[in-house]
Formats: structure tokens, sequence, C-alpha cells
């Protein structure tokens, strides 16, 4: 698992188009998994601060009760239809995976939302992986990013 500052010292140019994709929007979409293993999908919305990922979730939530029985998650930024041009001019989508792990400690809470611990839940997320899925020259170039190996790409027609 890792910090975001350490893809954006490890891989600091994929960071940077990962980044302009994940915040081409406000709203992302999570998965978490329910008390009986089966998935999720919920709206949230994500910050990068700190070096760190963070999201937020209103107390007695749903996606919140799943994060805290069971915190692994994925995320997924908004996506934008390639227009009428083709597949050639979609910019791409960002999507990671990873932990969630829930914030309580009062001066982290206040510096990340400004709030107090229990007005909100506050959770740190470990990245596990991110991925660019992009189209270029008709292909499909999947690049993805990992600790301890970096950034690999895949192309597929």
């Amino acid at each position: 698992m890792a910090t975001w500052q350490e893809i954006e010292n490890d891989a600091p140019e994929f960071a940077a188009r990962f980044l302009r994709l994940f915040d081409a929007g406000k709203h992302k979409t999570m998965a978490t998994l329910r008390r009986d293993g089966s998935p999720r999908i919920s709206g949230t919305e994500t910050q990068f601060t700190q070096g760190e990922l963070w999201l937020g979730s209103m107390t007695k939530a749903v996606k919140a009760a799943d994060l805290l029985r069971d915190g692994r998650m994925a995320l997924h930024g908004p996506t934008a239809d390639p227009g009428e041009e083709g597949s050639g001019t979609w910019p791409g989508e960002a999507k990671l995976s990873g932990r969630a792990v829930e914030v309580t400690d009062p001066l982290v809470v206040k510096s990340v939302v400004g709030g107090e611990p229990g007005e909100s839940h506050l959770f740190r997320v470990e990245i596990e992986g991110a991925v660019i899925t992009r189209v270029e020259d008709a292909m499909l170039v999947i690049e993805s990013w990992a600790p301890g190996r970096g950034v690999s790409v895949v192309r597929r027609r």
C-alpha cells in the first residue's frame, strides 16, 4: 500500500495525468463490500492533500459502515464520452484500489476537513494501485502503477 505522495515521487508524470482525469469532476464512484461480501456502488467526493488521498462520509451512511467493517474499496473518477469525432478524442479515465482507514485524530480531522471528529467520517486511502485507461491510435492503452513495481503499460487492439 502507498500514499499519494509516494506515487507522485515515484511517477510524477503518471500522477499528474491521473489527477487531471480523476479530478475532471467533483463526484467519484466508489465500490465497497457489503456485510455479505457483495459489492456496493456509492457516490463520493475525494481530496488530495498533505500527500494523502482522503474521502469522507456522513455518519451512519452505509458506505461508511462498509468501510469500517472492511476497508477494501475502489474509486472510479468521472468519465467523458468520446464525442462525435470518435474514440481518439477520449481523454481516458482514472481509477484506483486500496484500503480506507478511518482517521479520528482531532488535529488531523481539523486540518483536512475543518470539522470535529464525530461530525462525519474521515478516511485516508492506502493505495494498492492506480490505473489510467485511454485510447491511442485505435488501441486501448492501460497504464498502471503499483508499489514496488512502478508504472507498466499494456496496449491492446
